[in-house]
């Protein structure tokens, strides 16, 4: 009896070390993968800026992320098929050989009369007493991003909207650029100025659209002919600190050479979007919305550039206004357009009833 406890004891203990011996080697198997996943991530983390770095194309991209199109199957040559069923899609060459997409957008109070009708109606809209604005939209987006926008309030309120893609977005021709950006702005505010025929024109942008809605309004007051007002949604005070603001840059914002690494490889590209110079060249109202939830682009950037404007001597003498959203309206970066308070927000600014009443 004796030995075979003994026995027992043995077979138990040597169970006892085979088990631990197992979990030991799981142990070191977990730990070695875990090591290696470390290892891979640290080589991305460390690769990413040095690829950047050494090819500043592709910051360019991620500063205007044109590739990306969200709902991706929209054929933009048929707005109707989003609801607007009051808007006419067409093209424009604002440069030999370059054509970009164009939605015109008439007042609702027209949506009746808008059915079926052609290019040719639409352009005699312009001569009606309605006012127009131009929309100019952000990146990662095309015109029909602005859908709600345009047509549940700004169309609503009794506007002419013209949206349009920047050279490279949408179904416009062409590779992106700040100043070709610009340029394409400038060429559809000049035609829209000539349908117009003194009728107000005001200049809307939205984020990144923002800074080439203040380069455009920069390029109009120096040549003498300002807009009748600015209206800057989102708005950033110039491209290296949106950049260092953004989200995105989290993980890389107090890494040792961050500027070099990142955003000298967008200088590099020639995107500044120096709103926060541009506020000293405009001589029109400005009117800028912001939410104080929003994560894209910090409420703190949108007030600072506001206290540039209103410190302007260029500025001094207009109307120059800043209007916050509350976070518990969960604004955030896009959906100022649900505010109740627009109509009355943007009447008062411009100091005119709305167009519909």
């Amino acid at each position: 009896t004796h030995s075979r406890d003994g026995s027992d004891s043995t077979f138990v203990f040597t169970l006892t070390c085979l088990d631990l011996k197992l979990k030991r080697l799981c142990e070191l198997g977990l730990v070695g993968r875990l090591k290696r996943l470390l290892l891979w991530l640290l080589v991305v983390y460390v690769s990413i800026p040095v690829i950047i770095k050494l090819c500043p194309s592709i910051q360019a991209k991620l500063v205007f992320l044109n590739f990306v199109r969200m709902p991706y199957f929209i054929d933009l040559q048929r707005p109707l098929d989003q609801g607007l069923n009051h808007t006419h899609n067409f093209y424009l060459q604002p440069e030999a050989g370059l054509k970009i997409g164009v939605w015109h957008t008439v007042p609702a109070q027209m949506w009746r009369e808008a059915q079926g009708k052609q290019g040719d109606w639409y352009d005699t809209t312009l001569s009606s007493a309605h006012p127009a604005i131009l929309y100019l939209h952000g990146n990662a987006g095309t015109s029909d991003v602005c859908l709600p926008v345009l047509p549940q309030v700004l169309s609503s309120l009794g506007y002419h909207v013209v949206a349009f893609d920047y050279r490279g977005w949408g179904d416009s021709d062409g590779s992106p650029s700040e100043g070709g950006m610009t340029s394409d702005a400038l060429f559809l505010y000049d035609w829209l100025k000539q349908k117009l025929d003194g009728k107000p024109l005001y200049i809307w942008g939205h984020s990144l659209g923002t800074g080439v809605a203040t380069n455009l309004v920069r390029r109009l007051c120096d040549r003498g002919s300002p807009p009748d007002a600015l209206i800057l949604e989102s708005p950033f005070t110039n491209i290296r600190e949106e950049a260092k603001s953004h989200p995105f840059s989290m993980v890389y914002r107090y890494l040792p050479g961050f500027d070099w690494f990142f955003l000298d490889a967008i200088t590099a590209n020639d995107i500044r979007f120096a709103s926060d110079e541009n506020v000293n060249h405009i001589s029109c109202p400005v009117l800028i919305l912001h939410a104080e939830d929003d994560s894209v682009v910090p409420f703190h950037l949108g007030k600072k550039l506001f206290d540039m404007a209103a410190q302007s001597k260029s500025l001094s003498g207009q109307k120059v206004q800043f209007v916050p959203f509350s976070s518990s309206l969960a604004y955030k970066h896009k959906f100022i357009y649900r505010s109740p308070e627009l109509p009355n927000i943007l009447s008062d600014f411009l100091g005119t009833a709305p167009p519909n009443a």
